[in-house]
């Protein structure tokens, strides 16, 4: 199942995705059954039950529609850098041997559709498409074998990252949370519709029309099962926890000469069978 988080006129709703159109109740509607992290956190069955209900809801006009993150409020988004054997050669560092392991916060996340912002302070926002997977389930010591079991689903992401801040210090911090640089939807994919950690899936990135990224799911260096293990020995993951999972090689920076995303530019990121997460980019103004 697919599902979708969107906003009507300022009123929030959420809906399911059956091929090319969405069914979806608003708040305002009493038979609204909540947004997606509060159906995570009440468990699997919840998730159904409110299938049942949105396919029952009305339809929504996603010409009026604006998409939104299909979490706004996670808890923790942890995100995994150098997780793909080429991007670490191209990045010219040795390939981890412990997941290399930082946070971003909700207020950098947008929508599909909404713009990505290049901070007036800087010309280096870069892309990188990744697979994101969302927890299900309170998780603390879980061996790797039993982990898929839980993760709820998937989505997309663009870890859209200023450069030249992001290696102002040791940490990367600074320039993975600029406001409006987290591009993260268009719908969340649960798990049962997809292959086992989403292996085999193909992921590409395009900048106007020419891919800058392809890669498949099985390149990671840490795969679904071993990000949600390792991270669950040292913090306890809850449902609505995000792990972006690191993206493949072709970053602008690793280019020559490097390519930065600007103004006017569109950038998609595509996972085979989730979806395709498409976002402008805009310039923002100094101040």
């Amino acid at each position: 199942m697919k599902y979708v988080s969107y906003s009507l006129d300022g009123v929030e709703g959420l809906a399911i995705q059956n091929d090319r159109s969405l069914k979806g109740l608003t708040v305002s509607d009493g038979r609204y059954p909540g947004d997606l992290l509060s159906l995570l956190q009440k468990g699997s069955t919840a998730l159904t039950s409110a299938a049942k209900a949105l396919e029952a809801g009305d339809d929504v006009d996603v010409t009026r529609a604006k998409l939104l993150p299909p979490i706004s409020n996670s808890g923790k988004i942890v995100c995994i850098g150098l997780n793909y054997h080429d991007h670490a050669a191209e990045s010219k560092v040795a390939t981890p041997t412990y997941p290399t392991v930082f946070a971003r916060f909700n207020s950098s996340l947008i929508g599909h559709g909404s713009p990505i912002i290049c901070p007036a302070s800087s010309h280096e926002l870069d892309y990188e498409g990744e697979l994101v997977a969302v927890i299900g389930a309170r998780s603390r010591h879980v061996d790797e074998a039993d982990a898929l079991s839980r993760v709820a689903g998937y989505s997309i992401f663009n870890d859209g990252s200023i450069r030249d801040y992001q290696f102002k210090a040791p940490q990367w911090t600074p320039g993975k949370n600029f406001d409006g640089t987290g591009a993260f939807g268009p719908c969340f994919v649960t798990a049962d519709a997809l292959p086992q950690g989403c292996n085999g899936l193909r992921l590409t990135t395009r900048l106007n029309g020419t891919v800058v990224q392809d890669a498949s799911i099985d390149d990671m260096v840490f795969s679904v099962a071993k990000l949600v293990s390792v991270l669950s020995e040292f913090m306890t993951l809850e449902p609505g926890d995000l792990i972006v999972t690191g993206t493949p090689s072709g970053v602008g920076a690793a280019r020559k000469p490097p390519v930065f995303m600007k103004q006017g530019d569109i950038c998609e990121v595509e996972i085979e069978n989730i979806g395709r997460l498409t976002n402008p980019i805009v310039r923002q103004e100094a101040r």
